[in-house]
């Protein structure tokens, strides 16, 4: 039974806390992405599951997230940087051809934008809460429930108060958000966000989101998919609505399955079981062919 290892990896010129499982497999390499207020801990039963059945396995604290690799200047979290560290990472790990990409929350986001600027590199897609981004969009402009769940995304670009509002009391705030969350899980991201500089680095990918587009800042091309991709959402999410999930169909050119879950956003702690079959079903389908 292969275990989680944890190692720093220098990819893309930043050095990042990685867990990786099965590196010794043959098979087709995983990377999965977390989210907000997270860490790459979230993934460690799903890499597991993976690496059990042959594949290679790699999830990595974030831009920001990673203790040592925390750059200064809100430029420095574009999607298109945090795409670019996506494709970083299978490269540093040795692979310069497909993998297969499976992000939350976050992670999600930035997975919809790397599937839009490395098309070549993704072998299949699993987005978990978070919707395709041009339905997520039609989601803020037209329903009221969506424009009520992203008030706290305008919170979010002031500068300082968030910061402050998240180690306030004891992080009272993010201990809210995490209940019920295994205590370890809760001990490695307070390794995190005890840190002044990583609340800022996490805070950055929000208020990034208001940047003009530039060289520097590319918009993310992610328009219609054709690769293969599994969505999952929960009915009870506290931050993204049904009208965007349903949107995100609309989107979709290739083989598409959306699973609606009886679940709140937090799928990989309280849901865990049904995720993984999920997420294993979706990879043995559309593994690489030798």
């Amino acid at each position: 039974m292969h275990k989680v290892k944890i190692q720093n990896i220098t990819a893309g010129g930043l050095n990042f806390k990685s867990r990786t499982c099965g590196l010794e497999n043959k098979g087709d390499m995983v990377i999965f992405l977390h989210g907000f207020p997270e860490s790459s801990i979230i993934w460690e039963k799903a890499m597991e599951a993976l690496a059990n059945k042959g594949f290679r396995c790699i999830a990595y604290d974030q831009r920001g997230y990673s203790l040592n690799s925390i750059p200064e200047g809100v430029e420095n979290y574009t999607a298109y940087n945090l795409s670019t560290d996506v494709v970083a990472i299978a490269d540093a790990f040795g692979n310069k051809g497909k993998f297969h990409l499976v992000g939350h929350d976050w992670g999600a986001s930035i997975g919809w934008s790397t599937i839009g600027f490395y098309p070549d590199r993704i072998q299949s897609w699993t987005a978990m809460a978070t919707p395709h981004p041009k339905a997520f969009n039609y989601a803020l402009e037209n329903d009221p429930v969506q424009k009520e769940k992203s008030k706290y995304i305008m919170e979010f670009t002031k500068p300082d108060l968030p910061e402050a509002s998240l180690a306030a009391d004891d992080y009272s705030r993010l201990r809210k958000l995490w209940k019920g969350f295994p205590q370890k899980f809760i001990d490695d991201f307070l390794t995190i966000f005890s840190v002044p500089e990583a609340r800022t680095g996490a805070i950055n990918y929000y208020r990034v989101l208001f940047m003009t587009p530039s060289e520097k800042n590319p918009a993310s091309p992610i328009d219609k998919v054709t690769i293969p991709t599994l969505y999952l959402w929960g009915l009870h999410d506290l931050a993204l609505g049904k009208t965007g999930a349903n949107e995100t169909a609309k989107y979709m050119m290739g083989e598409y399955k959306f699973v609606q879950m009886d679940a709140t956003h937090w799928m990989m702690e309280f849901n865990s079981k049904e995720c993984i079959k999920e997420i294993r079903d979706h990879i043995e389908k559309f593994a690489i062919k030798k």
